[in-house]
């Protein structure tokens, strides 16, 4: 499906990614306030946090490969209704289990994010599809980081319940817009769940830059989910004793920080998504140094949640960019199994924040979140080494607009030469030729090209 993607569906499905995402980080700047109100204790409050982000992970795993099956559409509709059920399950909780399996649940169905990217992905041009992704995933930043001002105006005022009674209501009307708004996605006969869920765990054994790009994406929502995992506890204490209204409105600041790095999917598009993740990195270490000054004054901590946020929304639209350029026909899969990574960091920089910060405070946490931007930093600078950024030695990388622009800057004539000798058959009108994987810009695709009589 490449009919391209319009502004108002650009708009629709960027919604759907917000609204969605907020139902598993609604919870984090009003954690204190809800887990006394059901009656958890302080070292377990990271279990409230992290059921959104294990559901989500089980949803990645079993629901999302169900993209390259079924309808999207009609699962983007479904599972923005199932999400509002568990949101309001959690509306509801008498008590925190009841509340982990509400908000579980909302996890569990809020994979709706990943079938919407891979729609985007598969309807978009190619020359277009890091500028759409990269538009659709700013959704996403949006969700994460202003459900955080939301959740804290209304924990202020009405409750915390009624940020996820909000958000079921949305879910529902999204769920209606995006029946109205897109256009039927149907799937080809002859592909089955089981063989999608197989193409996964192939992908996991036997795909370097999917295993690579797998493990960043790890360590880098490990050390964002330490950030915001745990921000709440500091700035809840002395010397700032903060209400949850002003807690959530450091999420503008992260909002402001994301939103800049919009442009990442078009400098991917440009072939840079390589040189674009390894600055990221540098500033998502350095990010660290700031965050953990919130002694005397909080300008330091603004300025970087700004550089952290940045950071993560860059590598992880230039990651996604990669890899469905990289497996045009099987988004949805591919970017599951890819966001499986992003849920576990996520839910280990949820547990280990909590726990550490009641052992060693903040600046215990800003270490194991520095640890793990490191991790990502000195991964990537492996893989750039090494030179691991291709797929398994042998499999047929498909075509992609991106590697056909690298290898179409040479002249013919030198293409040819760099190839692997003389084609067999007749030399003539369009031919592929296969050349070696070129993975100066982190694409792994060899292209087609049209070769001409006179080229040979």
């Amino acid at each position: 499906m490449t009919t391209g993607v319009t502004r108002s569906q650009r708009f629709v499905l960027a919604l759907v990614c917000a609204v969605a995402v907020s139902t598993i980080y609604a919870i984090q700047p009003v954690l204190e306030v809800a887990g006394t109100d059901l009656g958890s204790a302080r070292e377990s409050l990271g279990g409230l946090v992290a059921a959104g982000q294990l559901g989500y992970f089980a949803g990645l795993v079993l629901l999302v490969p169900l993209g390259d099956v079924m309808d999207r559409r009609r699962l983007i509709t479904v599972h923005l209704v199932l999400t509002a059920g568990g949101a309001a399950v959690a509306a509801a909780a008498p008590n925190s289990t009841v509340a982990v399996v509400g908000l579980a649940a909302a996890g569990l169905f809020a994979v709706v994010v990943q079938v919407t990217v891979a729609y985007v992905a598969a309807a978009s041009a190619p020359g277009e599809r890091g500028r759409n992704i990269g538009a659709v995933t700013s959704g996403v930043v949006i969700g994460i980081l202003g459900v955080r001002v939301l959740a804290g105006a209304l924990g202020d005022t009405v409750g915390w319940r009624a940020v996820y009674a909000l958000l079921a209501v949305l879910c529902v009307a999204l769920a209606g817009a995006v029946r109205v708004t897109l256009a039927p996605d149907r799937r080809t006969p002859g592909t089955r769940y089981g063989q999608v869920l197989t193409s996964m765990g192939r992908l996991v054994r036997t795909d370097r830059l999917f295993l690579t790009r797998g493990l960043i994406t790890f360590f880098l929502f490990a050390s964002f989910g330490t950030l915001w995992s745990g921000l709440a506890l500091p700035l809840g204490a002395e010397p700032w004793n903060f209400g949850t209204t002003q807690i959530g409105l450091f999420g503008a600041a992260g909002l402001a920080g994301a939103l800049g790095a919009a442009r990442a999917g078009r400098w991917a598009d440009s072939g840079h998504a390589q040189a674009i993740t390894g600055f990221s990195l540098v500033l998502l270490s350095a990010s660290w140094l700031l965050i953990d000054r919130t002694e005397t004054t909080l300008w330091p901590l603004i300025a970087g949640i700004v550089l952290l946020d940045f950071a993560v929304q860059a590598v992880h639209v230039s990651s996604q960019h990669l890899l469905t350029a990289a497996h045009p026909d099987r988004t949805s899969s591919v970017i599951g199994a890819y966001m499986a990574f992003y849920s576990l960091g996520s839910a280990l920089g949820a547990l280990t924040t909590t726990w550490t910060y009641s052992t060693w405070g903040w600046a215990g946490c800003c270490r194991i979140g520095a640890a793990y931007a490191l991790s990502a930093l000195a991964l990537w600078g492996l893989t750039q080494v090494t030179g691991i950024t291709r797929h398994r030695a042998g499999s047929p990388p498909p075509t992609t607009a991106a590697s056909r622009h690298d290898s179409l800057a040479l002249p013919a004539r030198s293409r040819y030469r760099r190839g692997l000798g003389r084609r067999s058959g007749p030399p003539v009108g369009a031919a592929r030729c296969d050349l070696p994987f070129d993975t100066s810009n982190g694409v792994t695709e060899s292209p087609d090209i049209a070769v001409r009589q006179r080229d040979y």
